[in-house]
């Protein structure tokens, strides 16, 4: 392909894209395949000569297409979004065409002196103290990896990385038992035991019980073990339940733990003023992450990992061989030296193109109309003599589930809700997924898509208490 046939081809999916955002809502949410659909389609070896880009996309269309679930319609209120915009999708095109590697300042200075400046933005938008640093992690999975990482050295005096872990004390990690599973993940990659992840009870609400941790902790210290860190939950995945950060972070600074705030979804939230009172005790803090690409309209992967001493950061992930050396190095921020990989993607244009292009002032009109329309629906199903709520919705998410009068059996409940799940989600017009609290099981409708709209909340809500109707009549 030579530079005009990529011009021509470029034009052709740029039109096809622009369609595509504007009939996305038409398409099934789901994909309606089984498994192996796609598969079966696709040639059992790779083509020995070159085809027509023509024909590619063709088959993009025809094979691709129908197999992928679609979260950028407004009818997608599954898990959390992953939700864009057209100002991150420029620019994404453009980071695209310059195929950069920023893994050091000189490899694109201005990819690094971008990222340093739009997450100094950030933070000043919700609430992040100015001597904080911030950096641009892929996921909030690796941020809290980093994080723990950092705790470990921190707390062996940097001796974990250079000696392994045979001549450490044990060290345990405490959290929420409503905390997401990446926690736990993050405990097993960074060496230090699954079993030494302390699950922490939860109150009604699904918060961590502050008093419960005091006691685990000195539980631990008087068995032999040494306490490391606390993740604390600005929003569970579960059910956006808060932990008192305020509480835990008196703790942690008493018992000299690091202490990491997850709020991976929610903490979009904070750019609304209203919400800032939820990171109160953050100057005790270490670490804090948000996912801009789920509620911030920036397209997947940009993680916004805050560090309240990025000289430790640094330190645990610092290795420079002759190859990597620089004469810059001692004047700029080499970000490969603050979080796992060496490569690093230039995630910091579209974080700029939507922040420009929305302005503080826009993005806080649009995370309130999203809070908005959720807290229209929970006063639908608060009044609904056949639903009810199983947990508070402090923001946009709906934990609820279907419990016909005189029906209060929990399997046949359970039961009955994981059918009308299946139901819904198959009929393409709708997706959700579920959870359990308190071991029931709950279904789970987050209201975050860039475009959704009343009427979109007013057609899922129409069509849950249908197929609910239906369900009760077979």
């Amino acid at each position: 392909m030579n530079n005009e046939e990529f011009r021509r081809q470029a034009h052709q999916f740029v039109d096809w894209m622009a369609d595509y955002l504007a009939t996305v809502e038409d398409y099934p949410v789901r994909a309606q395949v089984q498994p192996g659909d796609v598969r079966d389609q696709l040639p059992a070896a790779a083509p020995e000569r070159g085809e027509a880009m023509d024909d590619i996309f063709r088959d993009f269309q025809e094979i691709i297409l129908p197999g992928m679930t679609h979260w950028q319609s407004p009818h997608f209120f599954a898990y959390f979004p992953a939700n864009g915009s057209y100002p991150s999708l420029l620019a994404e095109m453009l980071t695209a065409t310059l195929g950069a590697q920023c893994m050091i300042w000189e490899t694109s200075p201005a990819a690094a002196e971008l990222e340093e400046q739009v997450m100094k933005w950030l933070g000043q938008l919700i609430g992040i103290p100015d001597s904080w640093s911030g950096v641009i992690q892929s996921t909030a999975s690796d941020a809290t990896l980093v994080a723990l990482l950092t705790a470990r050295e921190r707390a062996s005096d940097f001796q974990y990385n250079a000696q392994g872990g045979a001549s450490q004390p044990r060290y345990r990690v405490y959290g929420s038992a409503e905390l997401h599973s990446s926690i736990e993940k993050a405990v097993k990659i960074a060496g230090l035991g699954r079993e030494n992840y302390v699950k922490i009870p939860v109150d009604e609400h699904f918060a961590m019980r502050p008093e419960a941790l005091a006691v685990a902790i000195h539980d631990d210290r008087m068995n032999g073990y040494t306490p490391l860190a606390v993740v604390a939950a600005l929003g569970t995945t579960s059910s956006t339940a808060v932990d008192p950060i305020s509480l835990i972070a008196d703790i942690c600074t008493e018992e000299d733990l690091w202490l990491h705030i997850d709020a991976a979804y929610a903490g979009s939230a904070l750019i609304l003023p209203q919400y800032r009172d939820l990171i109160r005790g953050i100057e005790q803090a270490d670490s804090f992450v948000f996912n801009p690409h789920k509620w911030l309209f920036t397209h997947f992967d940009c993680s916004a990992y805050f560090v309240r001493n990025h000289g430790h950061l640094i330190r645990t992930f610092e290795i420079s061989p002759e190859y990597l050396k620089t004469q810059a190095d001692a004047q700029v921020n080499n970000y490969r030296d603050w979080g796992v990989p060496l490569g690093r993607r230039f995630r910091a244009l579209k974080l700029w193109f939507v922040l420009r292009s929305f302005g503080a002032e826009g993005l806080r009109q649009r995370l309130q109309h999203h809070i908005d329309l959720a807290q229209g629906l929970v006063r639908e199903i608060d009044a609904h003599p056949d639903f009810e709520r199983l947990a508070p919705a402090p923001f946009n998410l709906i934990c609820f589930r279907y419990h016909p009068r005189g029906l209060d059996d929990p399997a046949t409940l359970d039961a009955l809700n994981a059918r009308l799940l299946a139901e819904l989600n198959a009929s393409g017009q709708l997706y959700l997924t579920h959870t359990r609290l308190a071991g029931n099981y709950v279904m789970r409708l987050v209201i975050g898509q860039t475009e959704v709209q009343q009427r979109h909340v007013d057609a899922a809500w129409e069509r849950i208490q249908k197929t609910a109707a239906n369900l009760e009549q077979a």
